[in-house]
């Protein structure tokens, strides 16, 4: 609800880096700004940032600024944990050296040492709790290079499902990316977070991975983030993480 005693609905979009004041007032004329659940379309509405729930063409803007939403490409050989009581590489390495004052975040999910791939670092409680939870099924993607030729009639197997000694897992989708003599580079989107999900199903139907990489949760790509480095999110990026998850 607005809040009289608050602060213009336009500084604070202006201050959660949206827009500038001046956009961010033509946006609230176009009736692209909610606040709380409601439309807002009057320039003089004031809201108290600290409690206010605004959405720009839906999307979720996040206010508080002691939040924290990062991705680390985390490198083959280094354990998804902020520490290790067996002194072994791991991602808290990285935190420590790289992103000093944030001693609370936590990593989302994990990825096997011989992994590399996107992982998200926040200490944004309520957002990782659901990213990680099945029922959200947020997907991730991951190319795996495996030996040989694969058959043209391996996604559809995959979609299908296959059986585990822990149940049946299937894939949302599998497109086969780049083939050269002996070896088959695929990609493979699933929404489950299963112990080494991934590199399970491809040796269930023949297929053994090589190497794999995570390239995408959700919204969140690595694109061409090299292995150890780290950034932060956008706000498109956290908005569209909080849509996927009903926030």
């Amino acid at each position: 609800m607005a809040d009289q005693d608050g602060v213009r609905l336009q500084k604070v979009l202006s201050q959660a880096g949206v827009a500038s004041r001046r956009v961010a007032e033509q946006m609230i004329r176009e009736g692209r700004v909610e606040v709380d659940g409601r439309i807002v379309t009057e320039l003089g509405t004031r809201v108290d940032p600290d409690t206010a729930e605004i959405r720009v063409d839906g999307m979720r803007i996040v206010l508080d600024d002691t939040m924290v939403y990062l991705a680390i490409n985390k490198p083959r050989g280094m354990h998804s944990t902020m520490s290790d009581d067996r002194g072994r590489p791991c991602i808290g390495d990285l935190v420590e050296h790289r992103v000093r004052g944030n001693k609370n975040l936590f990593h989302v999910g994990r990825l096997d040492a011989d992994t590399e791939g996107l992982m998200l670092l926040t200490n944004d409680g309520e957002l990782a709790h659901r990213l990680m939870h099945p029922s959200f099924e947020v997907p991730k993607t991951y190319v795996a290079t495996v030996h040989g030729s694969v058959p043209r009639n391996l996604g559809r197997r995959l979609r299908e499902g296959v059986e585990l000694k822990d149940g049946p897992a299937r894939v949302d989708d599998f497109a086969v990316v780049a083939a050269v003599p002996g070896k088959t580079m695929v990609r493979v989107t699933l929404h489950e977070g299963r112990k080494r999900i991934v590199r399970r199903l491809l040796a269930a139907v023949g297929f053994p991975v090589q190497d794999l990489v995570r390239t995408d949760i959700g919204a969140v790509t690595l694109g061409d983030q090299r292995p150890g480095s780290i950034r932060a999110l956008t706000r498109k990026e956290v908005g569209e993480l909080y849509k996927a998850v009903g926030l």
